[in-house]
């Protein structure tokens, strides 16, 4: 959940946090959600809750070529993960989100208050109102915290990411509850109930 702050984010300044250490931007991905080819059937991959890519069972070892797999990932109406490109549309197992975020910065713009994640496949997200932070409870009790990518994909938040949130979290109203809450781009994330209100 979000809550507005009187505090506006800039959309440049956006731009510039999203930029690698030597000030290039992203390079832009594949127009996958351009793309319709056939259903050419399952891909034997698997992206485990972990967010290791298995081919046959076997982890794929060569990050780049992970990177490459998940530019062109795509989650249909179906519910279900493709690999796309302009010609074949294969289904792939995902056990949880697809990314994994593992690094968080904190980063102050002309007053303003971001937090960059980036994830396993090097993808880079700044929390803001449309790339939400939610949290979910696993079966076993356990907060299950997500950040939204792109499109209509996400990543899971590395446990020890979410402890660098939990520290950095204060006490919040949103939406008439209290809770704890970390602020990005102007606006509150929660990230856990106040137990004692």
């Amino acid at each position: 959940m979000t809550q507005d702050s009187h505090i506006k984010a800039d959309p440049m300044a956006i731009a510039r946090l999203l930029q690698d250490e030597k000030g290039n931007m992203p390079k832009g991905l594949p127009p996958v959600h351009k793309w319709n080819p056939e259903f050419c059937g399952d891909l034997p991959m698997q992206i485990k809750a972990n967010g290791q890519w298995l081919y046959m069972g076997t982890p794929i070892g060569r990050p780049a070529l992970v990177k490459l797999f998940s530019s062109i990932l795509r989650h249909d109406d179906d519910d279900c993960f493709y690999l796309i490109t302009p010609v074949e549309k294969v289904r792939i197992v995902v056990d949880d989100a697809p990314f994994i975020a593992v690094l968080v910065a904190k980063i102050i713009e002309d007053d303003v208050e971001y937090l960059r994640f980036t994830t396993l496949t090097e993808d880079v997200i700044i929390l803001d109102a449309e790339h939400p932070l939610w949290v979910n409870e696993s079966v076993d009790g356990e907060p299950r915290p997500y950040i939204h990518v792109r499109d209509r994909l996400d990543a899971l938040i590395h446990r020890n990411v979410f402890y660098q949130l939990v520290e950095w979290a204060t006490r919040q109203e949103i939406d008439g509850q209290w809770c704890y809450a970390v602020q990005s781009a102007g606006q509150w994330f929660a990230i856990a109930a106040c137990l004692d209100d």
